[in-house]
């Protein structure tokens, strides 16, 4: 996350109360959702407006966690004093996943949304996307223990699932990780499921393993319905007789 200063901070501090009611807005919002990104913009434009301190908009950011709570990845606000206009570029994360969190008695559970930085967002974010038509294809499940939920398997899954590309992520139906560390993931082929297992590690190697195969079966018409790849160098793929 970084804050982009332009211009000197003394002369945005001597503005008078007169000159900040002139001052224009300019906003791109990139992916991220008007409603959320538009609410953290007005927020930090009366900021500037009480201030005329765009040192003051950033300390105000980081203490409230403004960016965190309107779901904003990346923003930067520049002021230009000759045209008196304050410059907002908000942008927010990709949504990989929809993550479903199971507790330790395997019954209940909570929802979050990953991001592709890797973070666990709320599920408001997905209404959001989806009210602004800003997100439009359906999100493939994660079910994961929440004793397997450590920062290393999260960035790990994170890479390995962004890696799979918007397209292929479209024949996803879920990825489960088991207590176990073994990782499987259900693909949906023309309507019919493939079980993929990947096992407990290894996953970056096999996922571009498991493109190449789909897309070798799919020009060759054939669905397989197992497709085994916990050891890398020995893949075993199993057909369904009815198919």
């Amino acid at each position: 996350m970084f804050f982009f200063f332009s211009g000197q901070e003394t002369s945005l501090s001597s503005l008078g109360p007169g000159q900040k009611e002139n001052i224009k807005y300019r906003t791109n919002f990139g992916s991220c959702p008007s409603r959320s990104a538009g609410q953290m913009t007005l927020k930090m434009i009366r900021i500037f407006e009480e201030t005329g301190s765009l040192r003051s908009v950033k300390e105000k950011i980081i203490k409230n966690s403004l960016d965190e709570r309107h779901f904003v990845s990346e923003y930067k606000v520049s002021f230009d004093p000759l045209k008196k206009m304050l410059f907002f570029n908000l942008d927010c994360p990709t949504p990989l996943m929809k993550v479903q969190i199971y507790k330790d008695n395997g019954i209940d559970s909570y929802e979050a949304i990953l991001v592709d930085s890797g973070e666990l967002f709320d599920p408001t974010y997905e209404v959001l996307l989806r009210t602004e038509k800003k997100l439009e294809s359906p999100l493939p499940y994660l079910a994961i223990p929440v004793g397997e939920l450590e920062a290393a398997t999260q960035k790990e899954i994170t890479r390995v699932v962004g890696s799979f590309g918007e397209e292929f992520r479209r024949k996803i139906s879920e990825v489960i990780l088991d207590d176990k560390g073994d990782l499987t993931v259900i693909l949906s082929l023309k309507g019919n499921p493939s079980s993929v297992f990947m096992g407990p590690g290894g996953w970056l190697k096999k996922a571009k393993q498991l493109k190449k195969i789909v897309k070798y079966m799919e020009s060759n018409k054939k669905i397989p319905a197992i497709i085994n790849l916990t050891n890398s160098k020995k893949v075993v793929v199993k057909f369904n007789s009815n198919l």
